[in-house]
């Protein structure tokens, strides 16, 4: 049974809609947020945050989450960094969706960039609503809405040194599950 989950999780995640992010998409994506609520006021006030164009979300029973980032220290680049998520429990569907993460100070800075951060059960993201027909749920370290990005707004605060926000670019995912987040994280050269 374990030999068939691992090899149903490989499957969907190698469907997932994920593809390597450009300077642009990181633009992008930033521009989304510091226009959104909440989340824009964390650019001034953050030590740090990193930032996720697209994680691809994909699950039957079993599933999984992939993306790729960059970190910013005070708002320069500094490093590259990933983010896997395996969940297990009822779920069907698949997501995609952008994510960022701002550090409230050095001490959160470092653990992130130590290496080996995760998101446990009890974490949560605030999801940016965009548009009338938004609707949001959180499970775990995960959060999605629909609607547009230019509408967005957000409410959101620091937990444990951290913020994390989402908005949805697409795709539709129905789960009841419980996982978290595992980042790793490589500096730039």
């Amino acid at each position: 049974m374990y030999k068939y989950l691992i090899s149903m999780l490989t499957v969907l995640l190698l469907a997932l809609p994920v593809s390597f992010a450009r300077a642009d998409d990181y633009d992008a994506t930033i521009s989304i947020f510091k226009s959104a609520g909440a989340s824009s006021g964390f650019f001034n006030s953050a030590y740090g945050y990193a930032v996720f164009p697209t994680i691809g979300k994909g699950g039957f029973v079993v599933g999984g989450a992939y993306g790729e980032g960059r970190v910013y220290q005070r708002g320069k680049y500094v490093g590259d960094t990933s983010v896997v998520q395996v969940t297990a429990g009822w779920q069907l569907g698949g997501q995609a969706y952008s994510q960022i993460i701002f550090f409230e100070d050095q001490r959160a800075f470092n653990e992130f960039t130590g290496g080996n951060f995760e998101f446990g059960a009890e974490a949560s993201a605030v999801a940016i609503t965009a548009g009338a027909s938004a609707s949001a749920s959180t499970t775990g370290s995960s959060a999605g809405a629909s609607g547009t990005n230019k509408s967005a707004t957000t409410v959101g605060a620091y937990y444990k040194g951290t913020a994390t926000f989402t908005v949805a670019k697409g795709g539709l995912m129905y789960a009841a599950t419980l996982g978290g987040q595992k980042f790793s994280y490589t500096p730039r050269r």
